[in-house]
């Protein structure tokens, strides 16, 4: 794959795209407040074309708003959210369909909203149709090892495991905690099944394609740009998909992409995405305009 260009801001390529498919943490966030300038670049964005954030945030999009807000992104600079909770609240729905669904949820409490209003019942493992996973109990210290001996019962039964998070880690400030993905690999590699409900799998993009529509807004998938930072969930997912990307490399990959001076090493981002077989159109640090 060629060298990708290091832009300096979004402006460089926006008259390409009609339509941005936006990652949230590690490119408008890292969890504790909104980096410098992106508010500012969706805001100018939005002026010309459809501002999409895609988020493997494992509650559905209302919440999600609330938080951005929060952090200091207000609902002014995007048009709409689509998250990897969306995507598992259409699945419970599919399975409850004809009946209460039991499922056991591994996850904070915070992650609740993902049921609400859903025939679903929450219940012991040894009760559960199914795992779902919005990630481990207690993010601040807990990773895959913890969960080993917990998941025994559930592949002893042959339990179907839903991830409501595809994303392995994020960083939390200057803390890195595991995410949902996390725990699935490892459920996965015991000879567990995983459905992964997010990037970087491709019925995240029929879901963008159909939200889109609703917007009154089909806008084809080559006038879509992708942004994000995650290189095995929003890199990988966008090549996948054969869609443009914007590496952004100031996240979770910052080590592995910059020179000592933190500023995108051209060689560098050329060499991990030739490893991995990835593709980007072009790279920055951070989303600014």
């Amino acid at each position: 794959m060629p060298q990708p260009p290091i832009i300096a801001g979004l402006s460089e390529l926006a008259p390409r795209y009609d339509a941005l498919l936006c990652d949230v943490w590690g490119v408008i966030h890292n969890g504790r407040e909104a980096f410098p300038g992106v508010v500012d670049c969706l805001k100018t964005y939005r002026k010309q074309g459809v501002v999409l954030l895609l988020s493997n945030a494992p509650r559905p999009s209302p919440p999600i708003r609330e938080q951005l807000t929060s952090l200091g992104v207000p609902p002014d600079a995007y048009d709409t959210i689509v998250t990897s909770g969306d995507l598992t609240r259409r699945l419970l729905e599919e399975k409850s369909a004809h009946g209460t669904f039991k499922v056991h949820h591994v996850g904070p409490d915070r992650d609740l909203p993902l049921f609400e209003h859903l025939n679903v019942a929450r219940v012991p493992l040894a009760e559960a149709q199914a795992i779902v996973c919005t990630g481990p109990f207690d993010d601040n210290k807990e990773g895959p090892g913890d969960y080993r001996d917990y998941w025994k019962p559930a592949l002893a039964r042959g339990m179907p495991f839903y991830c409501a998070n595809p994303d392995l880690i994020v960083q939390r400030g200057d803390q890195v905690i595991y995410c949902a993905g996390a725990l699935a690999q490892d459920y996965e590699r015991q000879g567990g099944d995983v459905l992964y409900l997010g990037k970087p799998h491709a019925p995240v993009y029929d879901f963008v394609e159909a939200r889109l529509k609703d917007l009154g807004r089909p806008i084809p998938r080559t006038k879509w740009l992708a942004i994000g930072d995650g290189l095995k969930t929003d890199i990988k997912g966008a090549t996948g998909a054969n869609l443009a990307v914007l590496l952004i490399t100031g996240g979770i990959h910052e080590a592995e992409l910059s020179d000592t001076a933190a500023r995108p090493d051209p060689a560098k981002i050329t060499a991990v995405l030739n490893a991995a077989s990835l593709k980007a159109t072009a790279a920055m640090r951070r989303l600014v305009w």
